[in-house]
């Protein structure tokens, strides 16, 4: 047959677990006449009689018994094709490798919490942070990394969207400099030498905007890949850093044992929103559903412990 007809297969295997024509029509709910209409179209599909009289009853052929427990196991996989997917979900037995690509500043503030819970819920589960070189979407469509992690960017149409946190850049300095104490104003803060992070080596950013607006320039003295080498570079000069809130806040047990200050900037900024993006292949998947509930989760519930849950709603 050039283009077969899966119903048949259906029909076929109730034949040969029945034996007879009345008996597969009544379980398919069909008509005598109809039934026999079928065993045609099956003999014609397959160039054999498969069933054939014997006194009173049918016997199968040689062909349709060797066929039997293929189309048993053929029939069976169709229907499991065809049934809504399964959506329970067994942690304990789920082994699965899910890659995350996120900046290495989210990375060090949260993969070790997230990490640990995850693993307590599903000891099978394995996490793999990509490195992030840009906001691409390719990477998401063709199905390299499960999970997007940091400010919206280029994604495309179809790629699906939940907001982590609310974030905001603040000021971070060495114990001691001169900013760590007395009146910051927007003036003393533009004087100072600064350390940015930025991927793509920029030196101006939403900062500079505010600046300008007030008629200040700040000056730039270098540009690290990262929040965590910023705030190193900060920590062991008269540099002021800049990272996100939340950088800080993760990590304010200890900053790697760095005697840093942090404060508020004496300029305003918008506040920045950290979201998880996924493409809709993946939506469904109750493995995928729950990777997305435990790192909001993770999250929201840490930073909430510094600054209240408010601050994270979205």
């Amino acid at each position: 047959m050039a283009d077969p007809d899966f119903n048949l297969l259906s029909a076929l295997d109730v034949l040969l677990a029945e034996g007879s024509v009345a008996g597969a029509a009544k379980v398919l709910g069909l008509s005598d006449s109809a039934m026999s209409r079928t065993l045609l179209r099956l003999r014609a599909a397959t160039g054999d009689p498969l069933l054939v009289r014997a006194g009173r009853r049918l016997v199968p052929t040689p062909h349709a018994i060797a066929l039997r427990e293929r189309v048993r196991t053929l029939s069976g996989e169709v229907r499991s094709v065809l049934r809504p997917a399964v959506r329970e979900l067994d942690l304990a037995a789920l082994e699965r490798v899910f890659t995350l690509r996120a900046n290495e500043g989210f990375v060090e503030a949260f993969a070790a919490r997230l990490v640990g819970a995850l693993t307590e819920a599903a000891p099978g589960v394995r996490l793999r942070f990509a490195p992030k070189p840009d906001k691409g979407v390719q990477s998401l469509r063709e199905g390299l990394i499960d999970l997007e992690i940091g400010v919206l960017g280029d994604t495309g149409p179809e790629v699906m969207i939940q907001s982590l946190f609310q974030d905001r850049f603040v000021g971070v300095v060495r114990q001691g400099h001169p900013l760590a104490s007395g009146d910051l104003t927007a003036s003393r803060y533009a004087a100072c030498g600064h350390v940015v992070a930025s991927r793509r080596g920029r030196t101006r950013g939403p900062v500079d905007d505010a600046l300008e607006a007030l008629g200040l320039q700040r000056r730039v003295v270098v540009v690290v890949p990262s929040f965590p080498a910023a705030l190193a570079v900060a920590a062991t000069s008269d540099l002021v850093g800049l990272v996100t809130s939340s950088f800080v806040r993760a990590g304010q047990a200890g900053l790697n044992g760095m005697p840093v200050h942090c404060f508020a900037l004496p300029v305003q900024t918008d506040a920045i929103t950290v979201s998880q993006m996924w493409h809709p292949r993946a939506d469904a998947d109750p493995a995928h559903r729950w990777l997305r509930q435990m790192v909001l989760s993770v999250c929201r519930s840490h930073l909430a412990s510094f600054v209240g849950p408010r601050a994270f709603a979205g």
